[in-house]
């Protein structure tokens, strides 16, 4: 393994950042095929998102064991901070790691989608200011793998990846390897998502450079903001060794052997569009009682939420209802709600009549 560190200047004179960068280069047997997949994995680009960091912090003893023994066919990228600047970010003592202090813009919108999967088509890495740099550079770093995956967390969630439709149903394999809940399928990026910016280099290009039958490019959204645990660091860590292995960027005979390798057909999570998430936006302001959790299904009118906006009056609690008939994705980690901010993810079974293209949140 080699560790590099990435150095970020800042907007101001005497101002940098810092993030390392570990690589496991494959090793090329006689042989073997050559062409082994690649692989890239980032977390934190919100930075205050943990769960995919701490997952990293497990998954690395796995691959240096494996370089060990000779075992790594295909390079791996690793970057398990990819922001430094969301990182140091505080305001009146509270992290603020999903946007940008300095030009308002959250991390994960802006990247520069590009025609073709060529870095000489990236901005100048000078310019710009210093999240337009640390977005550059992130791509820098990706572009090229076949495998990319930017790994998130959601308020309060299951587990669910977001897909472009071209990869699916291709992609199964890595999301049943993964013991993911859910996949999401989109098809439009306005906004720049790093995911995006890792898919659309591809969509334009000859067949036999896109390569989807190996190429995976997902946001992979860990449950919630809290669920920083050891016992499912461990556990991420593990799907993401079963992707590596199942992908033959690792080689791990035991595990192909024993039942570990879980194939595209045994993925049990379901699978939605985009356009049939409701995203439920609080009608009033107040505290928020939850009647439903992620994973639970409900029905069409089914109570999802009470907000108390005049507590102790009259008339002072509000019903939301769902829209549809559906499954809970996601809902909010904080209960103090705001009127028009969204309240949860519902996955209908339907397109939602207020659906979302793009990003469904800034």
């Amino acid at each position: 393994m080699q560790k590099s560190i990435e150095r970020i200047v800042g907007d101001s004179e005497g101002v940098s950042y810092e993030f390392p960068v570990f690589r496991f280069e494959g090793f090329r047997f006689e042989g073997t095929d050559k062409a082994a997949s690649s692989a890239y994995l980032q977390a934190a680009l919100h930075a205050g998102e943990l769960p995919g960091v701490v997952a990293i912090d497990a998954l690395m003893p796995m691959l240096e064991k494996a370089e060990a023994e000779g075992r790594i066919k295909g390079d791996i990228t690793i970057v398990p901070q990819a922001n430094p600047i969301g990182r140091a970010q505080y305001h009146f003592g509270e992290h603020q790691g999903r946007f940008h202090l300095g030009t308002r813009t959250n991390f994960n919108r802006g990247f520069p989608l590009l025609a073709a999967p060529d870095v000489k088509l990236l901005p100048d890495t000078t310019l710009g200011t210093a999240d337009q740099r640390l977005k550059s550079r992130l791509l820098q770093l990706s572009i090229g793998h076949d495998i990319v995956l930017d790994l998130h967390c959601d308020d309060e969630g299951l587990a669910y990846l977001y897909v472009h439709t071209s990869l699916w149903p291709a992609m199964a394999d890595c999301a049943a390897a993964m013991g993911i809940d859910a996949v999401i399928l989109w098809d439009e990026d306005t906004d720049g998502t790093f995911e995006g910016a890792s898919i659309t280099p591809y969509l334009k290009v000859p067949a036999e450079v896109a390569r989807f039958d190996r190429r995976v490019a997902t946001t992979v959204e860990y449950r919630g903001i809290l669920d920083v645990d050891g016992a499912l660091a461990g556990a991420d860590a593990e799907g993401l060794y079963r992707l590596l292995v199942a992908r033959g960027v690792v080689l791990d005979q035991a595990l192909s052997t024993s039942g570990g390798f879980t194939g595209p057909n045994s993925f049990t999570g379901f699978v939605a569009p985009l356009e049939n998430i409701d995203m439920m936006p609080a009608p009033r302001a107040g505290a928020v009682l939850y009647e439903v959790k992620p994973g639970d299904r409900v029905a069409k009118g089914a109570l999802l939420a009470t907000i108390v906006h005049a507590p102790g009056e009259a008339g002072g609690r509000t019903e939301v209802l769902a829209p549809q008939a559906g499954i809970i994705l996601t809902r909010r980690s904080r209960r103090i709600i705001r009127a028009g901010e969204d309240l949860l993810k519902l996955v209908g079974d339907r397109k939602s009549a207020d659906a979302r293209s793009g990003t469904l949140e800034d």
